[in-house]
């Protein structure tokens, strides 16, 4: 029996509910990232390899120091260790400050959790913003967990040098992503390009071959990704502050995934209605929806390399949202000439640039230390009445103590945009991150307009910043370990030639606990 809906002469049939299966190559963006890990040489393409290492040894100083500090802080730690207490996992990766031994994953995560904790590691800032250091925890942790696996079959370590080696291109590729591509302009949030990254480079540190890199990318980018929500008024909290170890971790577990067989999804990025871009960078926002299909991609303003590493912006001073270093900076510089004379400010004016107000401007109660260190007010507020901001200013006891002081200089706040600020901080000559403050006594006197444009983890401030960086390094040593052991890391991690020739596990070793 013929059956009608098979008649194709009939012209008012439509076969637009049979899908094409014939199988894609990988997306361009795909292929572009994969054969970036595998063919990329630092020191044969880049221009400045030597400045690109150098910094990825500080960034690497700079991030595990971070690590440290917030094993100080139990809403930290409560996250940390086995997820069966009983567990022990032979060679396993360790996490810096504990004794813990962890399967990969979850050393991934922990590692991820800790130098993202009190909001302190490197930061990214252009159309989208990040922290590439966070990848570090699936970098170090699959690393360690490699170089023991491998000196217990006869076979060679890997080295630190693959580790700096595998910063700098998690950087890259994050950074370079967020360049033109808002990711938060559509819900997203920025730890999507952590997985992202995280995948590629780990990949590579596992040696797998060119399609089954591509096959990790491509789960990565179906995977589903975090919302921006609880970064966010009235719903910011504690999840920011582990995010991005979720997502470093998650890399990890793709790759294994992968590894063992899975196969890949070509289309991940450009399937018509089921990709990411048809999914997740269009339909949600009206902008997008209206361009046309080839500007609803990614789009890529310079070739990977390692120019991110190269400027990337530490957080050396404040542990604080980036957008509002430099308020900070103007805040210290004030206080001074205001701490006598707090109950007479009748208005204080905070400038600032257009993702400044986005991002961190609040009004209003702030329930939680994750919701302070997003507060651009409150993080203006407590060095105009201290001289300095720590990250002990954030948890509750502080804030019980001392939010009748802090709450009544926010509600004298008033935030500015200025123009040139917000055009600054998109350039790519520039990349700004500007804020002024200029206090208003209540008998018509004022304070000068104390203007700050690039905070002193800036690439232009590299000479001001780096000694205030290792000073930061030590100290943070010293909330661990004995003197003998500091004085070992900081040496090892001041000596670039030793310190990439030292097998990963050797390294690891100095970071147990006593």
């Amino acid at each position: 029996m013929s059956n009608a809906n098979s008649d194709t002469t009939n012209p008012d049939i439509s076969s637009a509910t049979v899908e094409s299966n014939v199988r894609p190559e990988y997306d361009d963006e795909i292929q572009k990232i994969a054969d970036y890990v595998l063919t990329y040489s630092i020191d044969k393409d880049s221009e400045n390899s030597d400045d690109a290492w150098s910094t990825a040894r500080y960034c690497l100083m700079d991030t595990l120091g971070c690590g440290l500090l917030a094993l100080r802080f139990p809403e930290c730690t409560k996250h940390l260790g086995p997820d069966c207490p009983d567990q022990i996992t032979p060679n396993g990766a360790r996490v810096p400050g504990t004794n813990y031994r962890l399967d990969p994953i979850k050393a991934a995560f922990d590692i991820g959790c800790i130098v993202r904790w009190l909001d302190y590691n490197d930061t990214w800032l252009a159309a989208e913003w990040g922290h590439p250091s966070d990848n570090l925890g699936g970098i170090l942790a699959v690393a360690d967990y490699i170089s023991q696996q491998n000196v217990s079959q006869g076979r060679a370590p890997l080295t630190m040098r693959d580790v700096l080696e595998s910063m700098i291109m998690a950087h890259e590729i994050q950074g370079v992503l967020a360049l033109d591509n808002s990711f938060n302009r559509v819900g997203l949030d920025h730890v999507f390009l952590v997985k992202l990254a995280s995948t590629a480079v780990v990949a590579k540190l596992y040696n797998l071959p060119r399609e089954r890199i591509m096959a990790a990318i491509s789960q990565a980018l179906v995977d589903g990704q975090a919302l921006r929500t609880y970064r966010h008024a009235p719903n910011a909290g504690s999840r920011k502050s582990w995010a991005a170890g979720d997502a470093t971790s998650r890399a990890v577990r793709l790759v294994d995934i992968t590894k063992r067989g899975e196969m890949g999804i070509p289309g991940a990025l450009t399937a018509p209605q089921w990709g990411f871009y048809d999914v997740l960078f269009s339909h949600t926002n009206k902008d997008l929806a209206t361009k046309p299909e080839s500007e609803r991609r990614f789009t890529f303003q310079r070739d990977f390399g390692s120019y991110v590493m190269e400027n990337i912006l530490f957080k050396i001073s404040f542990p604080a949202e980036f957008h509002a270093q430099t308020a900070c900076e103007a805040a210290v510089i004030l206080y001074p000439r205001i701490e006598d004379r707090i109950d007479d400010i009748e208005k204080i004016v905070l400038t600032t640039h257009d993702s400044a107000i986005r991002i961190i401007s609040k009004q209003g109660e702030l329930a939680n230390p994750a919701d302070r260190d997003h507060c651009l007010q409150y993080m203006v507020a407590v060095p105009l009445l201290t001289g300095d901001l720590m990250a002990e200013n954030y948890e509750d006891d502080y804030h019980e103590q001392h939010h009748i002081l802090i709450d009544e200089l926010r509600r004298k706040m008033v935030v500015e945009e200025d123009p040139r600020y917000s055009k600054d901080y998109h350039d790519p000559s520039k990349r700004s991150i500007a804020n002024a403050i200029q206090v208003f006594f209540k008998d018509g006197t004022s304070t000068d307009k104390v203007a700050v444009e690039y905070p002193i983890g800036h690439k232009r401030r590299r000479e001001e910043g780096l000694p205030v960086l290792e000073a930061k390094f030590r100290a943070s040593l010293a909330t661990r370990f004995i003197d003998s052991r500091c004085e070992a890391i900081f040496a090892l991690c001041s000596d670039q030639k030793r310190l990439e020739q030292t097998p990963v596990h050797e390294f690891m070793d100095l970071f147990m606990a006593n």
